[in-house]
């Protein structure tokens, strides 16, 4: 058994195919699959059933894997720890975020991190919540900026901020006279929303059961209507079709006139979520962990309320 042979089965079980498998190893098909199969042998389990066209992760397979999965971190492990003398914010970093937070925090934050960490390249990725925690738990991200609640085998935490929400509404609309509005009084509007797996749809009905969208929108069009993301849901709200509820810090009205947007918080208590980072508990580089903390905590974010953090870098 070697080093090469469980990244192989780990590719496959990540590619669910031989060919992307072994493309993404940089070896030929047939190379991979030989030494598949040796494994297999001398593990004396099958650790994938092949069909045509589909490859699936036996239950045997699924076990081996996950260790796999842990020997190759401890092994990257062992080779930072050979080299204490690199600094552990060199080289790059495969930072995610949810659709709502990456767009908004990341011009803000990269800057500050390049001051920080300049040696430490990013390759970014904005995806739903289930994708990142499974890119995580499968070692293909690094740390991930989401919404808490999140849970996931061999991952853990840190709350960054709380970041409130607010309504989103044509300039001409009757509640811009309100200072805040409160969730009861959107009962009667339609409430322009993130479609179905967009974790931000879920937080906002769950503390704003009033923006349930209703029936019977003005020339017939489908109570059902959704925006793709967040952007899209802001020229919906110009044109007039709606209102919306966003997160403070995408809610910015600055890509269109005052006199077509306005900007409403709601009264107490304020819908909000927390803003965290996650990453697998085997993680090498944990000072990387304070450096995005960090980076993210110089961030202008005006509307947040950070979140008292300790640094959890080993010296």
């Amino acid at each position: 058994m070697t080093l090469t042979e469980l990244k192989y089965i780990v590719a496959v079980a990540r590619e669910r195919h031989f060919g992307r498998a072994a493309k993404s190893c940089f070896v030929s098909q047939p190379t991979l699959s030989i030494a598949i199969k040796k494994l297999e042998d001398e593990l004396g389990v099958q650790l994938f059933e092949r069909q045509a066209g589909e490859i699936t992760v036996t239950p045997a397979g699924e076990q081996v894997i996950a260790q796999a999965q842990r020997t190759l971190e401890a092994a990257e492990g062992v080779r930072h720890a050979a080299q204490q003398g690199r600094n552990q914010l060199s080289g790059p970093i495969r930072l995610g975020a949810i659709f709502t937070i990456g767009p908004y925090l990341f011009p803000e934050l990269i800057p500050h991190l390049r001051k920080l960490a300049p040696d430490m390249p990013l390759v970014i990725e904005e995806n739903y919540t289930s994708v990142l925690a499974e890119q995580l738990r499968r070692g293909e991200l690094d740390v991930a900026i989401l919404a808490l609640p999140f849970t996931g085998q061999g991952l853990v935490t840190l709350p960054l901020y709380e970041e409130p929400f607010v309504v989103l509404m044509p300039a001409a609309h009757p509640l811009t006279q309100r200072k805040t509005i409160k969730s009861a009084q959107l009962e009667s509007e339609t409430v322009l929303l993130l479609g179905a797996g967009h974790c931000f749809r879920d937080q906002v009905l769950e503390a704003c059961p009033a923006c349930i969208p209703k029936p019977g929108l003005e020339g017939g069009l489908s109570n059902s209507f959704v925006g793709s993301s967040l952007e899209t849901i802001r020229h919906m709200v110009v044109s007039g079709l709606g209102i919306t509820v966003l997160p403070c810090t995408a809610a910015g009205a600055d890509r269109y006139s005052q006199r077509l947007l306005a900007i409403r918080r709601f009264s107490s208590p304020l819908p909000s979520r927390t803003v965290a980072l996650a990453w697998r508990v085997s993680f090498p580089r944990p000072k990387v962990i304070d450096a995005i903390s960090a980076a993210v905590a110089a961030c202008n974010l005006s509307c947040v309320k950070p979140l008292r953090r300790k640094g959890v870098g080993r010296k």
